[in-house]
């Protein structure tokens, strides 16, 4: 089964928490834990993480906490998951130094291909603004509770 992991889900809830703040603003970490639901063990780890691919920047002390290192609009959901889970590849027989012993005379191999620009180029697409801006909508009809 494709699936993302746990941990690229938390860094995407990170980002998202973050990015529904007007830019700029700083909020602790507990606070995104708490409303993503992210156990403080991995929230530690994430956050490094992103701080170290500048995706977001970190304050310490009391009077600190994370903001986004650039505008929402401009961290989009492929970087995320390749940097929490490595290069976007839906078949093993698309690595370049791996031979396959069809190539060339494969049906299955081209169509993954385009399977894999398709969901690439969506990943790219989808920004954290567009991202939050459906989470409000979201929450102003309802279908969303938050705290």
């Amino acid at each position: 089964m494709f699936r993302i992991n746990r941990q690229t889900d938390y860094a995407i809830r990170v980002l998202l928490a973050l990015a529904k703040q007007p830019q700029d603003t700083r909020i602790s970490t507990s606070a995104i834990g708490k409303e993503m639901l992210i156990p403080s063990a991995f929230l530690t780890r994430i956050v490094a993480q992103l701080a170290q691919a500048k995706l977001i920047h970190t304050f310490p002390g009391r009077d600190g906490g994370v903001q986004l290192a650039r505008p929402a609009e401009k961290i989009n959901l492929r970087e995320v998951l390749e940097l929490i889970e490595g290069p976007f590849l839906l078949s093993e027989c698309m690595l370049d130094q791996q031979e396959c012993p069809f190539e060339g005379r494969c049906p299955v191999r081209k169509r993954w291909n385009r399977l894999q620009r398709v969901i690439v180029e969506e990943l790219e697409k989808t920004n954290f603004l567009e991202l939050a801006q459906e989470t409000e909508e979201l929450s102003s009809l309802g279908l969303i509770v938050s705290d």
